[in-house]
């Protein structure tokens, strides 16, 4: 079993002058539950190298038991220093592929040719994907076989309006997950902020937030224990 994970390049937050990336736990704790599962994982990001960590992530309030882990693992960081750029990856060398969220996805990711295409690919191969929090602002160009909307009619989720509205960031972020989404014609579901939410259609697998992420990343493990079957 081989996983690729995909992370942002992307460190700068708006116009604010402060800093964003990826966010810790939505790494971590994936990262664990596939590795616990005995998956080989190889990390990616358009630029390669050192993705940008978004340095809240790691503050005392948003550290968990798998953050912890991941800053005392010195084999996982040192995976982390060195991701393999993303121009370089295809999905034929692998089973499934996961987006962690953080803030930065939403400019690069979202836009990079070359990760809409690497989408496309694991769809048309009949794989299964799953994207959290931030990240499924990355479907917002990604277009099924006949051009339309990958998730046009499909039950997704994502980070809400209210999620950004709590962290201060609605007039900052280049768009707004949970309005880009339904603009496409998702059907969006959510619950209450910062509550564990995942949704599942056909291959496609979305959580909420960062708290969703260990439950997508375990809904993931079990359908490629199925085969890769919905």
């Amino acid at each position: 079993m081989k996983i690729l994970m995909v992370l942002t390049s992307h460190d700068k937050l708006g116009n604010t002058g402060r800093k964003t990336g990826f966010w810790l736990e939505e790494l971590a704790a994936p990262y664990y539950v596939f590795k616990d599962a005995g998956a080989e994982i190889v990390l990616a990001s358009p630029k390669g190298g050192q993705p940008p960590l978004d340095p809240k992530s790691n503050e005392p309030n948003f550290q968990t038991d798998l953050t912890r882990r991941f800053e005392a693992d010195e084999a996982a960081k040192a995976q982390l220093a060195r991701t393999a750029r993303l121009d370089s990856v295809r999905q034929e060398g692998f089973d499934t592929v996961f987006y962690p969220g953080g803030h930065g996805p939403m400019w690069d990711l979202a836009e990079d040719r070359n990760s809409i295409e690497l989408i496309e690919a694991f769809l048309a191969a009949g794989k299964p994907i799953a994207l959290v929090c931030h990240a499924p602002g990355a479907l917002r160009n990604v277009k099924t076989p006949d051009g339309k909307p990958l998730v046009e009619g499909k039950n997704v989720t994502g980070f809400t309006n209210g999620e950004e509205e709590d962290v201060g960031l609605t007039k900052v972020v280049p768009f707004l997950v949970e309005d880009e989404l339904m603009r496409l014609g998702a059907i969006f579901s959510k619950v209450k902020n910062w509550g564990v939410h995942t949704v599942s259609d056909g291959q496609l697998i979305t959580g909420q937030n960062p708290a969703s992420s260990e439950a997508a990343a375990k809904i993931l493990i079990d359908r490629l224990a199925k085969g890769g079957k919905a």
